[in-house]
Formats: structure tokens, sequence, C-alpha cells
């Protein structure tokens, strides 16, 4: 039920990859391109052409994305990079292939440089912070790029430690609401595989098919409803959205007798009507998207 156009098949898959990382960003954010532009300073036509694969963002509108969603900026970057090289440092996001280009350019002395990309791409996705502007190559190995600077190995594998740690943990830590309270939360709340870990800033969100979320719906120390997916008042999120703090709301507006559905994390038609009405029975503006007001009468 995603409203993004299906990415060009030509896009190369390293500008794919930005792409990608892009709009999953801007979805948990639950940004339109409206709120995107105005935080960031380029046009609402002109992310509708860089989150749709015709055109490549520069620098400087990569950097302001992330400050708009408060993401990562040299993960970003590091990724913008890799997609500039692969597509030869042009503007257009989409290799050519009109005449005089061949079709899948790889001259033999390159190989070592499409390795270093994929290698380079794989520790950005372990977490690894490349620095925008570094050269990703070993100087002094025939070309200069055909190995990758000690810093970057380094990086993998203090990426892969803490991932090792972090597992252990999770091991060996008992789940929440399990032994101190007997398998329950306070409040009556029966701790869940899927409720206890689904803060959307701890577990990113998974969309799964068909998957209709447990609705425990309980009323917290401080009075407001909760489901046990987002503790958020203030995200804002319309159609489109896919992230834990949907599935919050997706239950909560159940609880008030506004079936969204499934609670499956996607805000969808069904979901955008069943806060339309709650809106309009709450006397709010009735626009189907939920801000800080909508959150205010689902936490009652």
């Amino acid at each position: 039920m995603s409203p993004w156009k299906q990415l060009p098949d030509a896009l190369d898959p390293r500008a794919r990859h930005l792409v990608v990382q892009l709009r999953r960003l801007k979805d948990h954010r639950g940004l339109s391109l409206q709120a995107l532009a105005s935080r960031t300073g380029y046009s609402r036509s002109s992310w509708d052409r860089y989150l749709n694969g015709r055109v490549l963002p520069p620098q400087q509108a990569v950097v302001a994305f992330a400050r708009a969603c408060d993401a990562d900026a040299e993960r970003l970057l590091a990724l913008h990079e890799l997609a500039v090289a692969a597509t030869d440092g042009t503007k257009g996001a989409v290799r050519g292939k009109g005449p005089g280009r061949p079709r899948n350019p790889e001259p033999a002395g390159q190989a070592g440089t499409a390795g270093q990309i994929e290698r380079a791409e794989r520790a950005v996705r372990a977490g690894a912070a490349l620095k925008p502007g570094v050269p990703e190559g070993e100087p002094g190995n025939g070309d200069g790029r055909s190995g990758l600077r000690p810093w970057v190995i380094a990086s993998v594998a203090a990426a892969v430690t803490v991932l090792t740690v972090l597992t252990a943990l999770l091991v060996i830590t008992p789940g929440h609401g399990g032994e101190e309270h007997g398998g329950e939360a306070q409040g009556g709340h029966v701790a869940t595989a899927d409720s206890a870990a689904t803060d959307p800033e701890q577990q990113p969100f998974v969309f799964r098919p068909g998957k209709d979320h447990p609705c425990p719906v309980h009323r917290d120390d401080d009075g407001l409803l909760y489901a046990g997916y987002s503790k958020t008042r203030t995200a804002l999120i319309g159609k489109g959205s896919t992230q834990w703090a949907v599935v919050e709301a997706q239950c909560l507006l159940r609880h008030h007798g506004f079936p969204p559905g499934l609670a499956d994390g996607i805000f969808g038609s069904r979901t955008e009507r069943a806060v339309k009405r709650l809106q309009r029975d709450a006397h709010l503006v009735v626009d189907g998207v939920v801000g800080e007001d909508t959150w205010g009468v689902l936490r009652k």
C-alpha cells in the first residue's frame, strides 16, 4: 500500500540504495513532501524528483534532509558519495543509454573500484560512519584505488563487535514485564513478543503483510492511554506513513471505537477514514492526519 512510484529500472543499485534509505527516513518521520520542502529549503517538486530516482539530490540537500529527519548525516553523505560515483558524477540518477555510452561500462582497470564501492556500502549498512570527501582507496596500489583504508576495516570490525555484544545482551536479558511482574507490565498490560521491543526509536519497523498487531491498550501512571508501541504525543503521521507510531494510533483508534482495519503499521485509506471520524467527533480540523491535537484525543 506504499504511495511511492516504482524506481526506474535503469537506476544504478547504489543510487537506488540511497533513494530507498531517504524514502524510509521520510516515512519514519511521517513527513509529507511539502513539510520536507519547508524544513530543507528545497522545493516540493525537487524532492519529488530526488525521491523517485529521476535526479540525485545535491550534497547540501542531503545534509538538509538529515537535519530535517534527525538522521545520521555522515551515513547519508557516504551513501550519496557512492551514488555519485556510480552515476559517473552526473546530476542525473539514471545512467544514460544513448549512442557513445555502453549500456554497462566496466573498464578492466576499474574492477577494483566497483569492489571497493560494494565493500564500503556494506560497511555503511553495518553502521560504519564513512567520512564524506575522503578517498576510499589505499594510495600506492597501482591505480590508487584497489584497497580499503585501514579506518574502514577498523570501523567494520568495531561495528561487528558492538552487534555481537548487543545480541548477547538481548539473549540474556529477561523480557519486558517478565520475572519482575510475573508476566504483566504495570497497569495490567500483558507483555508480548511484539510489544516488548516496539519502540520505534529502539527497533526499526518492518511491515509484515496480514499482520494484525495485538492492542493491549492500558492507562499508564501519567493518566494517558498507551498500546505499547510508541509513547509519542507529537509525531506527524498521515496516509503512506509506515512506522510503529502508526500501529500505536491504529490501536488507540480501535480502542475509541473508530476501527481502522488491521493494526499493521501502514497508514492507508481505512486508517485515514477512522482518523477523520475521530477528528469530526472531537471537533478538530478534519484532515486525516494525526498530529499533536489528534494524539491528545487518542491518549485520553
